[in-house]
């Protein structure tokens, strides 16, 4: 399924980073419900060389949030629904087949930040600024923002900005956790595309563990969380890519670790 508000391009030697842009530059890449779905698809979707995505935006804004144009009268049941569409396809970001890292600018407001908290890294440039606006238009949060943004910035920071409004730069954004990388206006694709191709490296059963069982390791209590770990680790090191890697580096042919 295509859209014309969303572009998807393979790069890399390989064909190993999938850059995943919104194309809706006129309407801050609003999202529309058409828009959500196709995000969906694409990440279904994605070919097998891949092993690192992007997601960026078109013009100014990353993304302004919820297309309010399509907000309209629903029941309870449908309201439900349409939430739960959502939660669907931002699923499919965060816990889909490979690492995808947020190229932010701009507007990275309401369902843009519920989008950004989907990924598991976030590049913020200096343009950046964060905002819940639902609290002021007299909504709720439905992209998932309630599970995941409290996650990365507390529970009190997230309820301060839906009732007060508040909006955070991109300095104070990095500082509370927002964003994990800040650099120069108009570097944050950039830098984003460096990361993915670096994290495209990684032996890929690597890459899944992280995406998928350190999230809900965290989330369990500590015995089922090392029992987890444990396994995790166990399968990770029995890939014949790892016993490669860890070989190359006992022979001196793997670069070491050191500061710069």
């Amino acid at each position: 399924m295509t859209h014309p508000d969303i572009q998807l391009d393979i790069c890399g030697d390989e064909q190993e980073v999938a850059v995943v842009r919104l194309t809706r530059g006129a309407k801050r890449n609003a999202l529309s419900d058409g828009l959500v779905l196709a995000l969906r698809n694409i990440f279904e979707q994605l070919p097998a060389t891949v092993r690192a995505a992007v997601i960026d935006g078109e013009g100014p804004h990353f993304c302004a949030g919820l297309d309010l144009s399509e907000l309209k009268e629903r029941d309870a049941g449908a309201g439900l629904h349409h939430s739960r569409m959502w939660h669907a396809a931002l699923e499919r970001v965060q816990y889909g087949p490979v690492p995808v890292v947020a190229a932010l600018h701009g507007a990275v407001v309401g369902g843009g930040l519920e989008l950004a908290s989907a990924c598991h890294i976030r590049v913020a440039d200096e343009t950046t600024f964060y905002a819940l606006p639902e609290g002021s238009r007299g909504i709720f949060v439905g992209g998932g923002g309630a599970v995941r943004i409290p996650r990365l910035i507390g529970a009190a920071r997230m309820t301060d900005m839906m009732l007060t409004g508040r909006v955070y730069n991109a300095q104070d954004g990095e500082r509370i956790g927002l964003a994990q990388y800040l650099v120069p206006a108009g570097t944050a694709f950039d830098k984003a595309l460096e990361l993915a191709k670096r994290i495209a490296q990684n032996a890929p059963l690597t890459n899944y563990a992280l995406v998928h069982a350190l999230p809900r390791i965290a989330e369990q209590p500590a015995d089922q969380g090392y029992m987890t770990e444990a396994l995790m680790a166990a399968i990770a090191q029995s890939a014949p890519e790892a016993k490669q890697r860890v070989r190359a580096f006992l022979d001196g042919k793997a670069e070491k670790v050191s500061k710069d």
